[in-house]
């Protein structure tokens, strides 16, 4: 890994909010190592020795330096007090999420990319970092180990996973805050990494896995302070009461989970439906029906559209979802522009839409032919993009000399993971030929509310931010419309990266 992509890593593990925490007991012979490697990999590192009696503490001492933070027990209280107070420093500390691994070298620092690469691809899930087994030289005691705790999450659970016994993780930590105080029900030594697991799968926390190396050194040269005896006998009884908790407690949360998710879709789709035929559909047509179609007709219909809008997305609310929205200041809506934008769902109008009457979308024809808006669409003057836009241009340019914005969605279509797509080259031609600036919006959060070929509503966070006005000078200043198109792109790919990692922390 070059310098460059190392110091990029690292300054996405910090936006992100992303610490390292590394519990460790007498692991003088490697814990040096591991730091050092975790410093390279992580501006942000955290160890807590627990209660070690080598000498681990003078090692840790030697290495003090910016980023690295040590906790010291006093005395050795097992790994799961050693996680929950690395877990409430780092929150402490204001981090979201915290990747941990072992202190006895079995984990490569290296693989700290591979668990940012699965954060950003799932945003609040407990990713476990499987390891990679095949012809490693392990115990049948921890073969075993992993089997039964496997079997055991399953049954309590539902969630069959290959490595539970992985202790190479990342946790969401706000998620899993109820965990980490002093009064937690979390036990003190190795099975608490398995109730975490379970606790989070229980609360609705998606649990993720992906591969990473694996380094068992030879068996002369292993520590290890479990006790299959007194350990097994620990985690049997631990078992025991989680199947218990399962019943009476994680079911019914699945359940409610399973219940709300489609009560918040029904509510949603009650509310929309109602409002849109019995409110706005029976108003705009008779409005339609008295007098003839005016100007001030056609402002009136917008006017409608941007305070059904407001009243969807500010006041009443979507069931489950946070909205919040920003404008670059000295930013002015009502001047004519090209407003671009990324697009993720069915609901972007609706967050475009709050800041102005005077814009008009290009749609396509299921919008356009909708049966519950699209005959207030129409008469607003929203033309489908069937049409091309050499076709559109003259009405174009009579909106726009008439005041209004035009929006389109540069990458055309929505992608799945709501990654920024490619930009095609129509909205910088369009702002060429209509002589204005190009103004561009982006959105967080709508794709994962309402997921592309889903049709149920998940609770999080809803943004649009307004950048600043891109002039046409500046957009020549880019090149020619190919390279307008990929500037753009390359701008809205870091632009989100930076929303996504106010968003997910």
């Amino acid at each position: 890994m070059t310098t460059a992509v190392l110091n990029r890593q690292r300054e996405q593990l910090r936006q992100r909010g992303i610490c390292v925490v590394i519990p460790t007991y007498n692991n003088g012979g490697t814990i040096g190592r591991v730091v050092s490697g975790a410093l390279e990999q992580s501006m942000d590192v955290i160890v807590v020795n627990d209660g070690s009696t080598d000498a681990t503490a003078s090692i840790l001492a030697r290495l003090a330096r910016d980023g690295l933070t040590v906790v010291t027990l006093d005395r050795n209280s097992g790994k799961g007090t050693a996680l929950k107070a690395g877990f409430r420093k780092a929150l402490e500390q204001g981090f979201a999420y915290a990747i941990t691994l072992d202190g006895d070298g079995q984990h490569y620092p290296e693989d700290i990319a591979t668990m940012l690469m699965a954060n950003q691809e799932h945003p609040g899930a407990l990713i476990l970092g499987s390891r990679m087994l095949d012809g490693a030289e392990r115990s049948k005691g921890s073969s075993f180990a992993n089997k039964f705790s496997n079997f055991w999450l399953w049954v309590q659970t539902g969630r069959q996973l290959e490595d539970t016994q992985t202790g190479y993780r990342l946790y969401p930590l706000k998620k899993l805050k109820f965990l980490t105080s002093r009064f937690s029900p979390l036990t003190s030594r190795y099975e608490a990494e398995l109730e975490l697991l379970v606790y989070a799968s229980w609360h609705g926390v998606e649990l993720v896995t992906v591969p990473v190396n694996v380094y068992y050194p030879p068996k002369e040269e292993r520590v290890s302070h479990f006790r299959p005896g007194m350990d097994f006998a620990r985690i049997s009884v631990l078992n025991t009461v989680l199947c218990f908790l399962a019943v009476v407690y994680g079911l019914p949360l699945r359940l409610w989970r399973w219940v709300m998710k489609y009560v918040r879709t029904v509510y949603a789709l009650l509310f929309f439906l109602f409002f849109m035929f019995v409110v706005i559909k029976p108003v705009v047509w008779v409005y339609l029906k008295i007098g003839k179609m005016t100007e001030q007709k056609r402002r009136s219909l917008h006017k409608l559209i941007y305070r059904a809008s407001r009243f969807v997305m500010l006041t009443h609310g979507i069931p489950g979802v946070k909205f919040s929205f920003k404008v670059k200041e000295g930013v002015r809506m009502d001047r004519p522009r090209v407003v671009i934008c990324n697009h993720q769902s069915h609901l972007d109008l609706f967050c475009q839409l709050i800041f102005t009457p005077d814009i008009i979308f290009l749609t396509n024809d299921w919008v356009w032919n909708n049966p519950s808006y699209g005959l207030l669409i129409r008469n607003a003057e929203y033309y489908p993009v069937r049409d091309g836009l050499e076709e559109l241009l003259p009405k174009l340019q009579s909106l726009v000399e008439r005041g209004y914005s035009i929006a389109i969605y540069p990458e055309g279509t929505r992608s799945k993971d709501c990654s920024i797509g490619r930009f095609h080259q129509g909205a910088f031609w369009l702002a060429d030929q209509l002589g204005v600036d190009i103004l561009p919006m982006c959105l967080y959060g709508p794709g994962k509310i309402l997921r592309k070929k889903t049709y149920t509503l998940h609770p999080g966070p809803v943004c649009v931010e307004v950048g600043e006005p891109v002039s046409l000078q500046a957009l020549q200043a880019m090149g020619g419309l190919k390279e307008q198109a990929k500037e753009m792109r390359r701008r809205y790919v870091g632009w989100y990266e930076k929303m996504a990692n106010e968003m997910e922390r």
